[in-house]
């Protein structure tokens, strides 16, 4: 496995955080880092493959790896990536305390993906350019500046994205979309999902079309998909029970969803003969 080494990432030893884009981010085979990051999608879509288990990803997800997490991307369109680099929430000269603003890991899991809006991305970007600009100052004053710019990052995004429970829209439609990532394989009817999430269905449509270029039903089949494949590659279950337990009713319409989002079909990667991140 590659591991990805901070001296190839930090302008010097000293500095804390580093901005790496990905402007756009290919697939990219499975990977570890001896530091931390913060990875921001600013558009496009993608799978995540997150210690083994796959999330979709689009504008607006923001990702939390650690040192030890095993990661990679494929499948993307157009993804486009702000990775925020950091040693470790202990390696802050200035500051005490970053851990209580990341993810908190509760009976073995960590919920490593958050999202937020467009509006947010903007503040972000924001941020984000400050971070850049001071990269190559390396005096005290600076360093400082560098992390109170960090910690105000890491406060935004904790205010922004859903875990906080604003009510507009924008975190209403995030909430659906983390819902269905737990329950894809439900019966689904959009009419009922948007009144549990205070949307409209014209609401629920639009927006999420806005995020991920996908009608609702083509989202929750490419979910679906996502999660049949990595089956697939990580299980002994036949193909129709593949199919029935990640909710397509018939294995034969599965096979042919499958085939069109990945131009594989299940046999093939059943067979190991999947070489998109090769």
């Amino acid at each position: 496995m590659t591991v990805l080494h901070s001296v190839d990432f930090f302008p010097s030893g000293s500095a804390p955080v580093a901005i790496e884009p990905r402007l756009p981010q290919p697939a990219f085979p499975e990977h570890h880092h001896d530091f931390h990051e913060i990875v921001i999608v600013e558009h496009g879509t993608g799978i995540h493959v997150f210690n083994g288990q796959p999330y979709a990803i689009s504008g607006g997800t923001v990702c939390f790896v650690r040192d030890h997490d095993r990661h990679l991307y494929e499948h993307t369109d157009n993804l486009c990536l702000t990775n925020v680099l950091y040693r470790s929430p202990d390696a802050f000269r200035f500051l005490a305390g970053l851990q209580q603003l990341l993810p908190q890991e509760q009976d073995g899991i960590y919920p490593c993906h958050w999202r937020v809006n467009q509006g947010v991305l903007q503040q972000v970007r924001q941020l984000v350019a400050q971070l850049e600009q001071s990269d190559s100052e390396m005096d005290m004053p600076a360093i400082a500046n560098r992390e109170i710019l960090f910690m105000q990052l890491l406060v935004l995004l904790r205010r922004s994205s859903m875990m906080e429970g604003d009510v507009n829209n924008n975190v209403r439609l995030n909430q659906l979309m983390a819902w269905l990532e737990e329950h894809y394989a439900e019966e689904v009817c959009w009419e009922t999902i948007a009144g549990r999430f205070s949307l409209s269905l014209r609401t629920l449509h639009r927006q999420l079309k806005q995020q991920t270029g996908l009608t609702p039903q083509r989202y929750l089949n490419r979910l679906r998909l996502i999660k049949a494949r990595h089956l697939l590659r990580h299980s002994d279950d036949s193909v129709t029970e593949i199919a029935y337990r990640c909710g397509f009713g018939d294995s034969n319409h599965f096979s042919t969803l499958f085939r069109r989002e990945f131009s594989w079909s299940p046999r093939d990667i059943r067979q190991g003969r999947d070489v998109s991140l090769q």
